[in-house]
């Protein structure tokens, strides 16, 4: 391992890894990434692989508009198949609530210039989803361009055109803290020894923060616990995600036909817990039982958990500490890092080479927490 690099990047996630990859192919090469486990071992390989640009806040729904662009043309970037598709999101309504907060979604997306499109029940099952049950849906909202990919294979693809420009990937190698003197970072201390950097950026999801308290910045991230499971796979029969935050589910039929989803229990508290309950099962079970029929009699296959590193206003963290010179933050994610990865990393690597980004970030550096009224995406399940 290097003792000595021009930038250690914290997180072998799609986070890190693009990170590292957009550094390198801007010129900045020496750099290391550091995983304490294997590549998308935490976040990134326990997420359900959809990439939806339908949000309430225009800073989410910018990074997801341009991150879908991004991930049309990843596969030919990055060499490898990542089981890109644009199967579109269908977003249900339930409530009141619901209904209100949509109109306001659909008028912001739709000035941002998202293709975005309101549907009645009987529309949902005539035009998207035929096998849906739309018991209590008070409408939807659809967005054909949505997407979903394998995050597995993303991370990797990112990981080896990352190596191949000359980035070295230690895995296995977890960050005791982080160094600083005089107000700026010097390196990071591991498990198997030190790297000296004058760059460190910090992507390592939820253990973002204790990481970050190693130097003395506290972030305002909060680690939930979500659940998530898989069934047998079976003939596909739906295209896109499906997701309600009242009704408290998502799901999506993969590309060898397995459907993977997942809720989190909006009454447990913060903590570093990823077991997997029984409770889920049951739950999950009924709710994907009612939404789709056909599902009733099939198989589970696996289940697990996961961790969302929540801001107070579920949006990303990301830019360089006013504390600590040198000490890059790309984390909080909320629980839609990888959906908003390409750009978010594009972003981050022109920021840590000292140009500006071609979006504004200033609102969401930390700093904005510091008093200051913070809007809130109410998009989050």
């Amino acid at each position: 391992m290097k003792t000595r690099a021009e930038c250690v990047v914290i997180g072998g996630g799609v986070i890190g890894t693009a990170i590292a990859y957009y550094l390198a192919r801007a010129g900045l090469t020496d750099c290391v990434v550091l995983e304490s486990s294997y590549l998308a071992s935490g976040a990134t390989g326990r997420c359900g692989g959809g990439i939806r640009q339908q949000w309430s806040t225009e800073a989410n729904t910018k990074l997801a508009i341009e991150s879908v662009k991004a991930f049309r043309g990843l596969e030919e970037e990055l060499e490898r198949d990542i089981e890109f598709l644009q199967g579109g999101y269908l977003v249900l309504a339930y409530t009141d609530d619901d209904v209100e907060q949509f109109e306001k979604n659909v008028t912001l997306q739709r000035g941002l210039g998202l293709d975005v499109e309101t549907l009645s029940p009987s529309e949902i099952t005539s035009r998207v989803v035929p096998h849906l049950n739309t018991d209590g849906v008070r409408m939807a909202t659809y967005c054909a361009d949505d997407a979903s990919a394998n995050p597995f294979l993303t991370t990797q693809a990112y990981a080896d055109a990352a190596r191949r420009l000359g980035v070295e990937i230690e895995l296995f190698t977890p960050v005791r803290r982080i160094l600083t003197e005089g107000g700026r970072v010097t390196g990071v201390e591991t498990s198997r020894g030190t790297i000296s950097a004058p760059i460190v950026v910090n992507a390592a999801g939820s253990h973002s923060i204790p990481l970050a308290r190693t130097a003395g910045v506290e972030l305002p991230i909060a680690p939930y616990r979500r659940e998530i499971l898989v069934t047998e796979p079976l003939e596909r029969f739906f295209h896109p995600m499906i997701i309600s935050f009242s009704f408290g589910i998502y799901f999506r039929q993969v590309k060898h036909g397995a459907v993977i989803g997942g809720f989190g229990d909006p009454d447990e508290p913060p903590g570093f817990n990823e077991t997997s309950s029984l409770g889920f099962l049951t739950t999950m079970s009924r709710k994907l039982a009612h939404l789709m029929p056909r599902l009733r009699s099939v198989k589970i296959v696996r289940q697990w958990a996961g961790l969302y590193d929540i801001t107070p206003d579920a949006q990303p963290i990301l830019g360089e500490v006013d504390e600590v010179g040198g000490f890059f933050q790309a984390n909080g994610f909320s629980g839609h890092g990888f959906m908003i990865a390409p750009k978010v990393a594009m972003l981050v690597a022109q920021d840590v080479r000292g140009e500006t980004p071609d979006l504004d970030i200033e609102r969401l550096h930390p700093r904005r927490f510091a008093g200051g009224k913070i809007t809130q995406d109410r998009s989050v399940v």
